[in-house]
């Protein structure tokens, strides 16, 4: 490989993650080269063109790669690909766009993660603290990514959604602040299908952390409190909790259904459940780490109660489309695993007609089938291959029918919907087999609905 380059940097994925990661390194020097196994948008290539950043798309250049100093690695990149097979067999050093962020910034850093409501809840902090006048990026898997944020528009504070492929691959990267919201089987097929393994991955969200620092976490999660409980981790630690079976809790449901933040036996903080900006189990959970967050970090009382108040819920996420002739259309695209679909079903309070289906991920669907049974009056199967939903929930709904697109997944689901029920597009899987993503399935979805006259 003598006569080839070795590049400093070379960063696999060219979405935003990667990208920000090639401007940042960029920046400080480096030789950077992005690889890309897909298409790279017009946008990107033409900020990576204007930073004279070297890159292709549509392969994997094993020369060039296997011969770099250092590997970022984008979240959405396997590790079975064959690229980074190759990479492993090298030797070569990898990490994440969000440890290489953490080179070249001393900001404060508020991590967050968890199976289900990263999402909702990074996005409530932020407001919060934004509403409190902080200086203060969103970042990870949402927002700019990190690395371009450091480069270009520094902040303060960073709140930063983590997913588990993403702390699979930092290592000195130290969060003051860290939050736990809860561990379920998810991705399982990225994790040689070991839920302790993927549960692993998460708990990394505490190295590096100092007595200094925060950890946050679901105390009713059996798991995370074993693991806390034998890791007795030098940091200071608040958890919540609904049931309270642990008295030492720091949020809690009290017995006025208050949300109320206690510090040393104090209660320095209350809101009424009722007055909580989105409803649900789920998000009063989100609720009490936004809260307990905040407090660290000493937003005042009525700031506070503001933003837990007035916080409108992230696109994808339970989002309300519209209703039309008694029936309502809610966009819970987002709910790509089993448990975000337990928690929408949950908050249903209306029968549904329920869109599921996608690319299947290891789902155990048993663990829904008693809310669908008692809850859906329909069920849309939307995905290339439904034999497993098929196999699950024939016989038990009253209607079920089958679609390869959101027009005719929108249309079954309208026909079967009388007034007073719901359309919910919650689809327990992830979405590569028909979509873009995630937000592609959602936007269709969306307009869709909006355009049933």
């Amino acid at each position: 490989m003598s006569d080839i380059k070795q590049f400093d940097i070379v960063v696999l994925g060219a979405g935003e993650s990667g990208v920000g990661a090639a401007i940042l390194a960029n920046k400080y020097g480096l030789s950077v080269f992005v690889s890309d196994y897909g298409k790279i948008s017009p946008r990107h290539q033409e900020e990576l063109a204007r930073y004279n950043i070297p890159y292709e798309e549509g392969h994997h250049s094993l020369d060039i790669i296997c011969n770099s100093k250092e590997i970022v690695k984008s979240p959405g990149v396997a590790e079975e690909t064959p690229v980074m097979k190759a990479v492993r067999s090298a030797g070569i050093n990898v990490i994440s766009e969000i440890e290489l962020a953490s080179r070249y910034t001393d900001a404060y850093m508020i991590g967050i993660t968890g199976s289900n409501g990263k999402t909702t809840t990074t996005m409530w902090l932020h407001h919060t603290l934004r509403e409190a006048g902080l200086d203060v990026g969103l970042a990870g898997n949402v927002g700019f990514s990190l690395a371009r944020q450091v480069a270009y528009e520094p902040h303060q504070y960073y709140v930063i959604e983590l997913s588990s492929f993403q702390l699979d691959d930092m290592y000195k990267f130290r969060a003051n602040i860290a939050i736990l919201l809860n561990i379920t089987p998810d991705h399982l097929d990225r994790y040689n299908h070991s839920f302790d393994l993927y549960a692993q991955a998460k708990m990394r969200i505490m190295q590096n952390m100092t007595s200094d620092d925060t950890f946050i976490y679901w105390a009713d999660d059996p798991y995370i409190s074993r693991k806390v409980a034998e890791k007795n981790p030098n940091v200071k630690i608040k958890p919540f909790s609904i049931s309270r079976l642990d008295s030492k809790v720091s949020a809690m449901l009290n017995e006025k259904d208050e949300l109320e933040i206690e510090e040393d036996g104090e209660s320095v903080f209350t809101i009424k459940r009722s007055d909580l900006a989105l409803p649900g189990a789920h998000n009063l959970q989100n609720a009490m780490a936004v809260a307990l967050a905040a407090k660290t970090v000493a937003i005042s009382n009525e700031v506070l109660y503001k933003s837990l108040h007035v916080f409108r819920n992230v696109p994808h996420r339970l989002e309300f489309v519209r209703e039309l002739r008694g029936v309502r259309y809610i966009n819970d695209s987002k709910a790509t695993n089993i448990q975000s679909t337990v928690a929408a079903l949950e908050s249903m309070t209306t029968p549904i007609i329920l869109i599921l289906g996608g690319t299947d991920k290891g789902n155990d669907y048993s663990i829904i089938e008693k809310d669908v049974v008692k809850k859906a009056k329909g069920l849309v199967f939307l995905g290339v291959d439904n034999k497993k939903l098929h196999a699950a929930f024939d016989g038990k709904v009253p209607q079920i029918a089958d679609a390869l697109s959101m027009p005719e997944a929108v249309r079954l689901a309208t026909n079967m919907a009388e007034e007073g029920m719901t359309v919910l597009l919650s689809p327990c899987c992830a979405s590569f087999d028909l979509f873009n993503n995630y937000e592609d399935r959602g936007d269709q979805f969306r307009s869709c609905a909006l355009a049933i006259s």
